[in-house]
């Protein structure tokens, strides 16, 4: 059943590569091998996830070669509840494609890009190597960059060279943070790491090991947008289609948030009392900025953007809690936030797409006129919110309850503050939006924008299938927390992981 291991790499590879043969022949064919191909994936993705729900962490060594020497693939709880994620984000993201990417963006090689870019995302979540995690960062930096720069405007390609730039800036400190890594220990093996720190203790790298703590949680932070170095992202996720912005939202920062999650569990868990005391402050400081530059914004991509930073945060808190069900709440989390933040995207694409702006102060009316939107956006931006009986709540709930139990009061109080401030710009949106009339002068220019019908079906049916999501994950959240608590409890106990990656292929 190893095999099933590369799947989720070689799947989105093979669609990139045959929609890329395709690309003289027919716009349709790439749509459909898209479609099929994401579909594939997310398939593939839930069959891996019961695999290792029912017999434990999976892990291959490709080529024969026995780890820590060769190139390891892993899947526990976490990383399976990721590839997940990738899936569904990546099917609706594909879905929603079909009516909001314009011809000219597709000959330019959007379809064989967003693959590449699913590949990139699942060969991170999946590696067992700190190496190799740098090769498929590069890999989704390369898909990435194009995608935001994919037509040439200038906002776009003014968002592209800041969001490059920073990330170059996070590889080279990555791969900085490796080589003082490979040199002090002799392997990059994530696994093989985590024992050979966990033997050592803290007097054999002392000093040196907060160092490379240090440099990873900047390098990881830069690409997860955490406080301070995430000035980038508003000045960039706004710029591109918005089917860009919405799968840029869903998986790239999370990616960062797994890498940190991953390291910090593994291994750097000698000095938790530095180390994780930091990132529960940066937790903190990142839900404040990122709410704060939210509430002040009126181009709603521009404020969905700034909301990515500030759920960043609580992402942070369950990692910076460092206890199992911390560490569960952020799971249940970031499955959460990723489903509720690409709907938003999918709405504002929507918005855009029948009236011509972003601008809320532009828009309204769109109770009357988009009653199934509105609808849609309530669900998603309530649950975003954290209003019962959405899974945002339940998600939120979590963190309060370990953020108590372990004592950390200030940051639960923070929490429930940004908590607070986050409905308040959701009920922005909502009033300037959908409950404000529109002005006459600004409803003459809707002829011009509006889809047709078919086109906008397709637009709220990955909307409505996230949303959908968004409710089952609130009103079932009891099995979907206790998955979530049980990869928590793996990642507490890193000797799982240890023993299955060393010992796979013997």
């Amino acid at each position: 059943m190893n095999l099933l291991l590369p799947l989720p790499i070689i799947i989105p590879m093979l669609t990139g590569i045959a929609a890329l043969l395709a690309r003289h022949r027919s716009l349709a064919v790439q749509r459909w091998l898209n479609i099929i191909g994401s579909s594939a994936l997310l398939i593939t993705t839930i069959w891996l996830l019961v695999e290792v729900e029912r017999n434990g962490i999976r892990a291959a060594q490709l080529g024969g070669w026995p780890a820590p020497f060769g190139i390891t693939l892993v899947a526990d709880l976490f990383s399976a509840i990721m590839l997940l994620l990738t899936g569904v984000i990546g099917l609706t993201v594909a879905v929603f494609s079909l009516a909001s990417v314009d011809p000219a963006h597709e000959e330019f090689g959007f379809h064989q890009l967003y693959q590449f870019l699913l590949m990139g995302v699942c060969g991170a979540f999946l590696t067992g190597d700190l190496f190799n995690l740098y090769v498929w960062f590069e890999v989704m930096l390369m898909a990435s960059f194009v995608l935001l720069a994919l037509g040439g405007e200038r906002p776009q390609m003014e968002g592209a060279i800041k969001y490059v730039t920073l990330n170059l800036m996070a590889s080279a400190l990555f791969l900085a943070a490796l080589g003082l890594l490979y040199g002090m220990t002799g392997t990059l093996n994530m696994a093989d790491l985590g024992r050979i720190f966990s033997e050592a203790g803290s007097e054999r790298f002392a000093g040196f090991n907060t160092l490379l703590a240090l440099l990873f949680m900047v390098s990881f932070g830069i690409k997860a947008a955490i406080f301070p170095l995430f000035f980038w992202l508003p000045d960039s996720y706004h710029t591109p289609p918005v089917t860009v912005s919405a799968v840029f939202s869903g998986l790239l920062t999370k990616v960062g948030v797994y890498a940190l999650v991953r390291v910090f569990t593994l291994i750097f868990i000698q000095e938790t009392y530095l180390t994780h005391t930091v990132i529960l402050f940066i937790a903190g400081l990142t839900m404040i900025t990122g709410v704060l530059g939210a509430v002040a914004q009126y181009d709603i991509r521009r404020l969905l953007s700034f909301h990515i930073i500030s759920q960043i945060g609580y992402l942070m808190m369950g990692l910076g809690l460092f206890t199992a069900y911390g560490l569960a709440a952020t799971v249940y989390f970031t499955f959460h936030v990723s489903v509720a933040k690409t709907a938003l995207f999918f709405v504002s694409g929507a918005l855009q797409s029948r009236h011509g702006t972003f601008d809320l102060k532009k828009l309204g009316s769109g109770y009357r006129e988009l009653p199934v939107l509105s609808l849609l956006f309530l669900v998603s931006a309530l649950g975003l919110a954290g209003l019962p009986p959405l899974s945002g709540f339940f998600a939120k709930l979590g963190l309060v309850q370990a953020g108590l139990a372990d004592g950390h009061y200030m940051i639960v109080g923070v929490a429930l503050g940004v908590s607070i401030l986050t409905l308040f710009s959701m009920i922005k949106i909502w009033n300037e939006a959908f409950w404000k009339p529109r002005k006459a002068k600004d409803s003459h220019t809707d002829k011009h924008h509006s889809p047709d019908g078919r086109a906008w079906n397709t637009m709220l049916t990955p909307i409505a299938m996230l949303a959908t999501l968004t409710l089952i994950l609130g009103l079932g959240a009891s099995p979907a927390f206790d998955l979530a608590l049980r990869a928590g409890e793996q990642l507490m106990n890193p000797s799982m992981y240890i023993q299955a990656v060393l010992e796979a292929g013997k």
